[in-house]
């Protein structure tokens, strides 16, 4: 016969195997969601453009950010994390990012949204090159899994300049 203390390891083995086995198949079945998020960002107006006292631009604007990323969610899905970010191009570096303004969704139902704020965090660029600059709104999302790997995209939005005067 076999010990109690066998028996509890054959439970306890078999249950550990059936939870490997359902994790694996809640993070497989993520592959078959084909998500369509959706964004837009608009500037309604620049705060203030300035250079401060050590050289560097500095820019605070005001913006509507409306998003719907409802798609993103599935029953494995345990939160998403968004952050818009400034990109832009210089001399020194092919790609600048900035982050403007983070966010986490935690369900579904909050994942449909119109926020109407300045950037959260200081978009400044080390140097003086700002001044007319061409830069694009990037919306990026992380969507973190109860089980499994976290999956990330973005929403690249164009065709936005800083003015050529500092205000």
């Amino acid at each position: 016969m076999h010990s109690f203390g066998h028996r509890a390891n054959a439970v306890a083995t078999f249950a550990v195997t059936i939870l490997a086995a359902m994790c694996f198949a809640a993070s497989f079945s993520d592959n078959f969601n084909t998500p369509t998020p959706t964004a837009s960002v608009k500037i309604l107006n620049i705060n203030w453009f300035q250079k401060e006292a050590n050289g560097n631009d500095e820019v605070s604007m005001t913006l509507n950010i409306s998003a719907d990323l409802s798609s993103l969610f599935t029953w494995n899905t345990k939160q998403v994390f968004v952050f818009v970010a400034a990109e832009y191009e210089t001399p020194q570096n092919a790609l600048n990012q900035v982050s403007l303004w983070d966010g986490i969704i935690p369900a579904k139902e909050h994942a449909k949204f119109l926020i109407h704020t300045t950037n959260k965090y200081r978009f400044i660029d080390q140097g003086s090159n700002l001044k007319g600059k061409e830069f694009n709104l990037t919306m990026h999302w992380h969507i973190m899994p109860k089980t499994g790997k976290m999956f990330a995209d973005k929403i690249v939005m164009t065709g936005y300049r800083l003015p050529e005067q500092y205000r």
